[in-house]
């Protein structure tokens, strides 16, 4: 891979869609405040809906929280602790792993019912199909690269990936760190990235939404009548006999 590709792939892309993931939630919710919605098709739906969600959901989060410890935690601060290259590598796997494949099944559920049951796929747009595709693609090569290239192939991400992301946020990326990356991590990389320069315009934007509200919220609102004006009578009642 040539410098001028390297540079438009891991450093130009993506602090382009960084401009895109910010200036594009603040459009949305500026402009399309009442479309900053999960559009739900539950009514449509539920029995594949009850079980492929909460895996997909539960399965990402925990997903997310694995690449925050893997690439913003360095290696030497885990090793630091205790927690040595293999062991972390078998949390990384085992756990990782199991994550995954939760989303994954999760995902190929929601796909499934969108695909064979008429009116849920009559509701779905297609900033819909680009996102199931995009997220299709991140987590299936996530899984690739994590099994062939790092647990096999012996690939240390955290020596590399990893390096890159924290010089990301400072604004002094290495895309030699990139280039040399294997092409199953390349491909996890560049579809995440793209995915955060799509996610404004499309339904993930929900997951900006966290209903804490809801939690306090009483069982059932009572509505004080002291600052209404009193009804007025009815027409017939206003006779006087």
């Amino acid at each position: 891979m040539n410098d001028t590709l390297g540079l438009i792939l891991w450093v130009i892309i993506p602090y382009m869609a960084l401009v895109s993931f910010i200036l594009g939630h603040v459009w949305r919710y500026r402009y399309d405040g009442f479309g900053w919605t999960t559009r739900s098709s539950q009514m449509y739906e539920s029995k594949l809906l009850r079980i492929g969600s909460p895996l997909f959901h539960y399965g990402i989060i925990f997903v997310f929280l694995g690449h925050v410890v893997g690439l913003g935690i360095p290696k030497s601060w885990t090793a630091a602790v205790g927690i040595t290259n293999e062991v972390y590598h078998l949390m990384a796997v085992t756990i990782g792993l199991g994550a995954a494949a939760a989303t994954i099944g999760g995902l190929i559920l929601l796909i499934y019912r969108r695909r064979t049951n008429n009116r849920v796929f009559g509701a779905t747009t297609k900033m819909d199909k680009l996102m199931y595709a995009m997220l299709a693609v991140t987590v299936i090569a996530g899984i690739y690269s994590t099994i062939f290239e790092s647990l096999i192939g012996h690939y240390d991400y955290r020596e590399g990936i990893s390096v890159w992301f924290r010089q990301f946020w400072i604004f002094q990326p290495d895309m030699g760190l990139m280039t040399s990356a294997p092409p199953g991590f390349q491909v996890h990389v560049m579809s995440a990235i793209l995915l955060f320069a799509v996610w404004p315009f499309t339904r993930l934007v929900h997951a900006f939404t966290v209903p804490l509200g809801y939690l306090m919220r009483p069982y059932i609102v009572y509505r004080s009548n002291s600052a209404k004006k009193p009804a007025e009578r009815r027409g017939w009642e206003k006779v006087d006999f």
